[in-house]
């Protein structure tokens, strides 16, 4: 049975694939689902005995072909597969990005087209669990411009904007040829070339990384943080070839990669208390947590930690230090070690200096 199973399951991916790309040889129908051509043949000829209109033609130019404005309906979906298609829909991003109604079409659509047992599976699905893309402590970034970014990628147009960066002059005017829209713990980034820089190749490996807010260089690519943009002087502009080969979730990878790799530019040694280490999860991102997980000690006697963290800066890490409260010991740099000191003697005086009021 589970034998007959995967072979109706390959037998309409088969379709599928050719319902969307149009013709493909069997070579490419192989790669696609991972079996032999003579499997692929085999399925060809199984699909053409059920009355599905595929047919092949020969020659370096030749291949698989469904006739011409034939289309299968979505019957052949099994249960795990609904359940996924169920979670797909992210309503927030859609809506920010224009596209709510269209996405509560698409969901109707799609319960009309599954069987009634499919159809029951998707609707407990989407009562029993949400996908919450939004950050803890923080209100969701206004993008009024996201709407016209998308618009842009999509089309193919440049970008003429005013931008909002950290580095001085903090306002400057861009012209952008969009890439692609990337959405991370519910902040918008739009990846884009300057016009110049269209057409070539992208150049991924190189990512700097700089300040959230700011333009990103990543070779001949750049992050834009899109809440940023505080002026679209043309949103439909010139038209503008993508360069080639471009991947937009290999480039976010690297740029990730290079974001932690250009963040963090020294060491801190710390001891922590057993309290505090057990709180420490809970307080750190994942790049300092693996790192403080890795170098870890065994506990002293008093059930102290000591391990290594990552840190970008003096001054930055002395305000997470003291972020952290009581339990964390610096134990070097000891620039690091005496400026949680100076700090915290300041807080000190500041606190038993009389009460004001």
């Amino acid at each position: 049975m589970a034998n007959v199973a995967m072979t109706a399951s390959r037998l309409l991916s088969l379709v599928l694939l050719l319902q969307n790309r149009g013709r493909m040889t069997a070579r490419q129908l192989a790669a696609e689902l991972e079996v032999s051509v003579r499997t692929v043949y085999r399925d060809v000829d199984a699909l053409s005995a059920a009355g599905v209109p595929v047919y092949g033609e020969p020659g370096h130019a030749g291949g698989f072909s469904l006739v011409e404005g034939y289309r299968t309906r979505l019957t052949g979906l099994h249960g795990a597969e609904a359940d996924a298609l169920a979670l797909a829909g992210l309503p927030g991003p859609a809506a920010e990005l224009g596209l709510g109604a269209e996405l509560a079409a698409a969901q109707l659509k799609l319960d009309a087209a599954l069987p009634p047992v499919l159809r029951e599976r998707a609707a407990r699905v989407r009562e029993r669990f949400h996908l919450d893309t939004s950050r803890w402590y923080r209100e969701a970034e206004a993008v009024p411009r996201l709407t016209a970014v998308a618009e842009a990628v999509w089309n193919r147009r440049t970008l003429r904007v005013l931008y909002r960066r950290w580095a001085a002059p903090q306002e400057v005017e861009r012209e952008l040829c969009p890439l692609g829209i990337v959405l991370k713990a519910g902040i918008w980034y739009v990846v884009a070339q300057s016009p110049g820089g269209a057409g070539s190749s992208p150049g991924q490996s190189g990512s700097s990384p700089g300040r959230a807010g700011d333009e990103v260089r990543g070779g001949a690519v750049r992050t834009y943080r899109v809440s940023q943009i505080l002026r679209l002087a043309d949103a439909g502009g010139a038209p503008f070839e993508r360069p080639t080969g471009f991947d937009l979730a290999e480039y976010w990878r690297a740029w990730i990669a290079g974001f932690d790799e250009h963040r963090f530019r020294g060491r801190a040694v710390l001891r922590l208390s057993a309290q505090a280490w057990r709180r420490f999860p809970e307080q750190v991102d994942t790049v300092v947590l693996d790192s403080a997980e890795a170098h870890a000690g065994q506990p002293d006697p008093q059930g102290r930690v000591r391990t290594v963290i990552p840190i970008e800066s003096v001054e930055h890490a002395t305000g997470e230090v003291l972020r952290l409260g009581p339990g964390i010991e610096v134990l070097a740099p000891p620039e690091l070690r005496h400026a949680v000191a100076d700090a915290a003697r300041a807080l000190l005086r500041l606190h038993e200096a009389p009460d004001p009021a």
